[in-house]
């Protein structure tokens, strides 16, 4: 992004012994501005998870407060807003389509199956991410019903999707959740 680059990213490190642990911070200290070192390879593992299971649990928190607003006849988007002025205990997520990236849709089941092996279940990071998984197919629905209440038919319509890479300003579309929603619209009879 525009705000955030390797340079200004903190980099977490953990090697197999002190040796490599401080190899790998001097040789990321040529690159990012700040190094912190952990304790081992499993924590620096396990700190990249935790972020990416962290928003993909809270996206998914926010699709699903979205259908609500929605069926209340309320705004998210001013709902969101307000809540942003509170200045302690709240950070902004913002609902969307679904989630995509090489990381953030696929580190939830990674976390899971290695849960499983220990014989712990993860309900909640699965339950996000069945709800992020489900966002294409209400998208479609959404534009179905966006076409009905004008008396047209999803089957035939001409439909342009913008914005097909995972975020803005980058190109890669891996996970992207709006091919999901250009393979619906298809199968649907649309034409994308």
């Amino acid at each position: 992004s525009k705000d955030h680059s390797v340079r200004n990213t903190p980099k977490i490190v953990g090697g197999i012994d002190p040796q490599s642990t401080q190899l790998a911070q001097l040789l990321y200290s040529q690159i990012a501005g700040t190094v912190l070192p952990v304790s081992c390879p499993e924590v620096a593992e396990m700190t990249k998870v935790f972020e990416n299971v962290f928003r993909s649990v809270n996206i998914a928190l926010v699709n699903e407060l979205a259908h609500l607003c929605e069926r209340m006849g309320l705004s998210v988007w001013e709902v969101i807003d307000a809540a942003s002025t509170k200045p302690f205990g709240y950070m902004p997520f913002y609902p969307g389509p679904g989630i995509g990236g090489h990381c953030i849709p696929l580190d939830p089941y990674y976390l899971a199956n290695k849960a499983r092996e220990l014989d712990f279940h993860t309900r909640f990071i699965e339950l996000a991410a069945e709800i992020n998984e489900h966002m294409p197919y209400h998208v479609v629905s959404r534009v179905l019903e966006l076409l009905s209440t004008r008396g047209k038919s999803l089957n035939g319509a001409k439909i342009l999707v913008l914005g097909v890479a995972y975020k803005k300003d980058v190109e890669d579309s891996r996970e992207s959740p709006a091919l999901k929603i250009i393979q619906l619209l298809r199968e649907k009879g649309a034409e994308v």
